[in-house]
């Protein structure tokens, strides 16, 4: 038997407020593990231009509005802002939900939102996740209490600084998203308590080793590290009609995915998608984050709680 765990996130673009709450709230009665919502400035799909909230202020509302479900973003544009105020943000996220804070952080990718606000988007990919590196290991130690004094040359000049309160959680989680597997993984192994990647199973499985290599590699236990895949999904009784209602949540996003997207969209009856989440945890993931594009899609929530989990338990 397996304990499988369903993650939501909420497309925070092309969707009102009412909406969020409401479909919040019911991933929060589902019992679900987790609920999340993307750091985007713009709308990443479909058009830039299309409406689109702040993940922070999002996460933060939820967190006081909802009573079981843990909170997070995924994942925190690191270059967005300074580590120590995320420090500051997540701390009182976690007190404002009674300990269910999750910190999520990522390298951050999309260079329009970046120009459009004048946010250094940095000189490579490389380079944004040296930054990342720097700032979950400041964040960490800033979450347990520690002093952090930057050393010279890096991207942070943190002086003697420390905060309080402390998060109500002893150990408050951090969630780095991403596969880059020289530097990413090598943060993950570090300083991360859950990992979050989009990948095909096999990829999957081949990012899993290597992130066994670095945590050897950093004298870290790869079982304290939770892994999440990243998926699509509709559960509907035929595919035809599974497609159907993805075509309407794309065409309120006004976007068609294209079909290098195929490997995470599960649509059909809970044994086939069950079946494809088998793939995953055969690749060693304990966990799927669900996207939901607006308009939400209750239905799909009530038969992954009731139906698709256990079937997946069961193996």
């Amino acid at each position: 038997m397996t304990d499988f765990r369903f993650g939501i996130l909420l497309y925070s673009q092309a969707a009102t407020w009412p909406e969020l709450l409401a479909a919040a709230r019911r991933v929060d009665e589902l019992d679900y593990d987790h609920l999340w919502t993307w750091d985007h400035l713009h709308a990443i799909v479909g058009d830039p231009l299309q409406p689109i909230y702040d993940g922070y202020t999002i996460i933060a509302a939820w967190a006081a509005l909802t009573e079981r479900t843990k909170v997070g973003l995924l994942v925190g544009a690191n270059t967005f802002r300074n580590p120590g105020v995320v420090t500051k943000m997540v701390t009182t996220i976690d007190h404002i939900s009674s300990g269910r804070a999750i910190l999520g952080l990522g390298g951050a990718w999309f260079e329009y939102e970046h120009v459009a606000h004048g946010l250094e988007f940095g000189a490579s990919p490389g380079e944004r996740l040296t930054w990342l590196d720097e700032s979950a290991g400041a964040i960490r130690t800033l979450l347990d209490g520690g002093l952090v004094t930057s050393p010279p040359g890096g991207r942070y000049a943190f002086r003697d600084l420390e905060q309080q309160p402390l998060p109500i959680q002893a150990h408050l989680p951090i969630m780095i998203g991403g596969g880059g597997e020289k530097k990413t993984l090598r943060t993950v192994a570090k300083v991360a308590d859950y990992w979050n990647v989009n990948a095909a199973p096999d990829a999957m499985a081949r990012k899993n080793a290597i992130l066994a290599e670095h945590c050897a590699a950093v004298g870290r236990d790869p079982a304290t590290i939770s892994r999440s895949s990243n998926t699509w999904i509709v559960v509907r009784d035929s595919i035809a009609e599974a497609e159907r209602v993805w075509a309407n949540q794309m065409a309120r996003n006004h976007s068609d995915l294209k079909d290098e997207d195929r490997y995470r969209m599960f649509f059909g009856p809970p044994e086939y998608v069950a079946e494809k989440l088998l793939e995953h945890v055969a690749a060693g993931f304990e966990s799927t984050i669900v996207e939901l594009p607006a308009p939400f899609d209750f239905e799909t929530l009530e038969r992954l709680a009731g139906e698709v989990k256990p079937l997946v338990d069961r193996g």
